[in-house]
């Protein structure tokens, strides 16, 4: 049988890693990609890779070597903090090391053959047919008929609706983030307080997370557990209305001032503010012939937990094996990766859901450091117990 054409929906982790793991089996795709070309924006902070996730997909990628040459390790550790700045957690290894997501992206693109993806498509829409194939309609009005359609569009996917109705819904989380660049320079206090790699400080309903990133940039995020709607009365439900500082500072009242001396110094400039969406838990849908999704498109999550690249780089490197395998009944090897991947992301999810509760819970940052050290299997609290 002649194979579909394949097109995939966004140039994030998950689609340029499908592109790859196809192409290693010798198939074509075409990767859609609305930014204009690589460097229409910036790729933001890092990405943990999980042995068993990230990592596996890279192996089965042919990407493995050159992504340890890549990485950095030390930048796996975390640190735990209370709002009075003391430590309440630390685990320096966990065999998760840090990728900067630009070198994590450059490297995914250098290892897709040229003419893969088609940059500057943005989707508007995209329509099932009555043969089973799938139009799609892109902002600049063009319009491209594929076989099999595989949804790698992230938090608002365009091609999710062909196969459910279901939406992100509100954690209850909003973030506000900043750039604090050459921190080793500027503000060597608060170099040590974030480590060499992920800070956490965090109280009941606030929180200030802390990211080493490479080149002496440490991004910074101000996490409030606050209603939906909380941005739009403080007047910042927008990039052209940053949020007015001292009314953010304020929620930190009696917060340690070396912590919030992380949100007081940053460039306002850089401040970006949005709220964290995330699929219900155990979501699933019924298989739809020539359609599917990976990563956030499928099962959105909670930041907290660090598993969403990772999660949509397996099933990526799951969905391309069983492409593979299977050319001859294409969409029962697809419904056999759905079901699979049902049912390997429920329980992430539901953990991921449940970190995001205790981190701003009643009993912060115990419970965090507690579903920290189960989920990295191990590290010190501060009692110095493992």
């Amino acid at each position: 049988m002649e194979s579909p054409s394949i097109a995939i929906v966004g140039a994030g982790p998950g689609g340029l890693l499908l592109a790859r793991v196809l192409q290693v089996h010798g198939i074509r795709s075409t990767v859609y990609e609305l930014e204009a070309d690589p460097k229409a924006r910036g790729q933001g902070g890092m990405f943990d890779i999980h042995e068993d996730h990230g990592q596996r997909a890279l192996r089965v990628a042919g990407l493995f070597e050159e992504f340890t040459r890549l990485a950095r390790p030390e930048a796996d550790s975390v640190r735990i903090l209370d709002k009075a700045g003391s430590l309440v957690y630390e685990d320096t290894a966990a065999g998760r090391p840090e990728i900067d997501r630009r070198h994590l992206r450059e490297m995914l693109l250098d290892s897709v053959d040229a003419g893969t993806i088609a940059w500057g498509r943005k989707l508007q829409e995209a329509n099932r047919l009555p043969d089973g194939q799938s139009e799609l309609v892109f902002a600049d009005g063009g319009r491209e008929t594929v076989g099999l359609l595989i949804g790698a569009d992230g938090a608002w996917s365009r091609v999710r609706p062909l196969v459910t109705g279901v939406r992100p819904e509100y954690t209850g989380v909003t973030f506000v983030e900043f750039v604090l660049p050459d921190i080793d320079r500027r503000y060597p206090t608060l170099s040590k307080l974030v480590g060499a790699g992920s800070m956490f400080g965090v109280a009941p309903g606030r929180g200030i997370v802390a990211q080493r990133n490479s080149g002496g940039v440490v991004r910074v995020g101000a996490a409030l557990f606050v209603p939906i709607d909380w941005l739009a009365a403080a007047d910042a439900d927008d990039d052209e209305s940053p949020l007015d500082r001292q009314l953010l500072l304020d929620q930190y009242a009696g917060w340690s001032p070396e912590l919030t001396s992380l949100i007081r110094y940053p460039d306002e400039d850089e401040m970006v503010t949005r709220r964290l969406y995330a699929m219900p838990v155990g979501h699933a849908w019924s298989h739809v012939p020539g359609v599917t999704l990976i990563g956030d498109a499928a099962h959105l999550m909670s930041p907290f937990g660090g598993h969403g690249a990772n999660l949509a780089m397996l099933d990526a490197a799951e969905l391309g094996a069983v492409i593979a395998a299977s050319p001859n009944d294409l969409d029962a090897a697809v419904l056999s990766f759905e079901l699979e991947m049902f049912r390997r992301t429920e329980p992430v999810a539901a953990e991921s859901a449940g970190i995001t509760q205790g981190t701003f819970g009643p009993d912060a940052p115990h419970e965090l450091a507690v579903a920290m050290a189960m989920e990295r299997g191990g590290g010190k609290f501060e009692s110095g117990e493992d």
